[in-house]
């Protein structure tokens, strides 16, 4: 909002590019996320399904297991990959932030909680699927890698809301 707002701005025609660029950039990101709400749920379903598997035969608890497994790293990956797009995000809405139209910038602010929220949500569900995953170096690994991208987009959203907080007087 805070790109299409300023690529609009009178007197910042000039700036037109730098801010439809970033627009797109932004949209790009939406796009992908909505996509990955679904991946989500279907990371969900498999994994209901891999639990419903026949447990019967020696051959069916090693399809089931292998079944399981999978389903959970992929319950695992998808939400992971919502946290490093949503992260992204608050490099562009820390731009604009920066630069932005002013008039716009608690835009800006909102978009950080959004962001954060994003990325703290999916680090749950990150959580939750690591918790009784059998690979347990696996499961370390991605949390490992899911704290520290929940620390950067913390440590982000300060710092945007530092920026907007200056622009706007409190």
């Amino acid at each position: 909002m805070v790109a299409n707002l300023s690529a609009h701005k009178r007197g910042w025609d000039s700036r037109w590019k730098e801010f439809s660029d970033e627009a797109g950039k932004a949209e790009a990101l939406k796009n992908q996320l909505l996509k990955l709400v679904d991946e989500d749920t279907r990371a969900f379903n498999g994994i209901m399904h891999a639990f419903s598997l026949p447990n019967s035969s020696e051959e069916d608890k090693q399809t089931r297991k292998k079944a399981i497994s999978e389903a959970t790293v992929h319950a695992i990956e998808t939400p992971l990959q919502v946290m490093k797009l949503s992260l992204q995000s608050m490099a562009i809405i820390r731009r604009m932030a920066e630069t932005g139209n002013s008039n716009s910038v608690s835009d800006a602010g909102v978009g950080a909680l959004c962001a954060r929220t994003a990325v703290l949500g999916a680090w749950l569900n990150v959580k939750i699927n690591c918790a009784g995953f059998e690979d347990r170096s696996f499961a370390e690994k991605k949390l490992e890698e899911a704290k520290v991208l929940a620390d950067k987009a913390i440590a982000a959203e300060s710092k945007i809301l530092e920026i907007v907080n200056s622009k706007i007087g409190g």
